[in-house]
């Protein structure tokens, strides 16, 4: 389980440090920076992608996402005495990721900044400065397994006389050492953390328009993980039904819809989901369900997974649900939790009073509340919780 997520320097999050447990709630008012927490987490499944320098292009690059701030704020700034401005910058502009695990599991972070001035089109891309893979909740000299220093990759190993081994090539600025180097043998360690942080999952916002994929019959195959754009959502339905737990998928449809369930039906090679319901004399069809009673069926699928992930990511689950569904989805949502690490974002109280009270040992469930000050995102812990601790490498 992952227990500390670290952001410095991204949008508001100028030095965030998130304590993380079996199923995390993130929540605070609009603006406050729930949104470039779920970002952060994204960039850095990205990284073992090797699409961490495309996801910030996307954004509008490094420049755009950078902390806008300054670098410090002086006691005067802190007290209003004295207008924000500008401080002497004494680091280099970096862009840093990490998180931290229990001991005997890994952590990882990246330190991303501008490139050296140059002569092309790629010119505003950032780059990687340096990446460190290491074992336990904190960075230590002893406890680190791999390290980048810009292009050069070392990793731990009995061969070099300092412990050390260079890797031969060089890396290149835009990939990552996750997704770029694997090797079995030399660096298992940086092979197993790769696969781990390639199977989070993240969920944000279900299209249910009338135009959403989840609406038509679809192309079935089995599907133990519902698809980000649900299109698979009737797959997914049935792939529950027949190696997934189908008795906590007729329970979350009843529990929500009295009397109501889910039949898969299949022409040719096309699955489609009908729900039937009391006191109707034929099953809806997905096309003709609501918006609401669609989003909470999807979510259904995506938390029921047969083939739960490291760490399951929701972003503002409650959206476009009705009230009367958030207690359902709650029940849902710390179901999940007995299976996997859980990180919401909401601003649902509700929502969070349904998960508060159907957890089962509070020692499972962490709530975070993020507010802001002088622009910058800053977390209220509970009284019992404490900072955890964190060390960024040296550039």
């Amino acid at each position: 389980m992952l227990r500390a997520l670290a952001v410095a320097n991204y949008r508001s999050l100028r030095h965030l440090l998130l304590p993380l447990a079996r199923l995390t709630l993130v929540t605070g008012p609009n603006g406050s920076g729930k949104s470039s927490v779920y970002r952060a987490l994204r960039l850095l499944a990205d990284t073992a992608h090797g699409g961490v320098v495309r996801s910030l292009a996307r954004e509008g690059g490094l420049r755009s996402v950078l902390w806008a701030g300054p670098e410090r704020f002086s006691a005067t700034m802190l007290r209003g005495e004295q207008a924000v401005q500008g401080t002497r910058r004494s680091e280099p502009v970096n862009l840093r990721l990490g998180f931290a695990g229990e001991a005997g599991e890994f952590g990882y972070a990246i330190d991303i900044g501008l490139p050296l001035p140059a002569r092309s089109l790629f010119a505003e891309d950032p780059e990687i400065k340096s990446e460190h893979v290491w074992s336990g909740p904190l960075l230590r000299p002893a406890a680190t397994l791999a390290r980048r220093d810009n292009a050069v990759l070392q990793v731990r190993s009995d061969e070099g006389s300092d412990g050390w081994r260079t890797v031969g090539r060089a890396l290149p600025p835009y990939l990552g050492m996750l997704a770029e180097y694997v090797d079995p043998q030399g660096a298992p360690e940086l092979v197993a953390l790769r696969e781990q942080v390639r199977g989070w999952r993240f969920y944000d916002h279900f299209r249910s328009d009338a135009d959403a994929p989840a609406r038509t019959p679809q192309l079935g195959t089995r599907t133990p993980a519902l698809g980000h754009d649900a299109a698979d959502w009737a797959a997914a339905i049935a792939t529950i039904q027949e190696i997934g737990d189908h008795e906590a998928l007729h329970q979350a449809v009843a529990d929500a819809f009295e009397g109501a369930r889910l039949e898969v039906t299949r022409v040719d090679d096309r699955f489609e989901v009908q729900m039937h319901q009391s006191g109707l004399l034929r099953p809806l069809r997905a096309a003709e369900l609501s918006d609401g009673t669609l989003r909470y069926l999807l979510w259904v699928a995506a938390l029921l997974t047969p083939r739960p992930p490291p760490l399951l990511v929701l972003n503002e689950p409650e959206t476009s649900l009705h009230p009367d569904l958030l207690p359902a989805l709650g029940r849902l949502i710390t179901h999940a939790a007995q299976q996997t690490q859980v990180f919401v974002v909401t601003h649902s109280p509700r929502l969070i009073a349904a998960i508060e009270g159907g957890i089962g040992d509070r020692s499972d469930l962490l709530r975070l509340s993020l507010d802001k000050r002088l622009g910058e995102t800053q977390v209220n812990l509970p009284d019992d919780v404490d900072t955890p601790a964190w060390r960024w490498a040296p550039r």
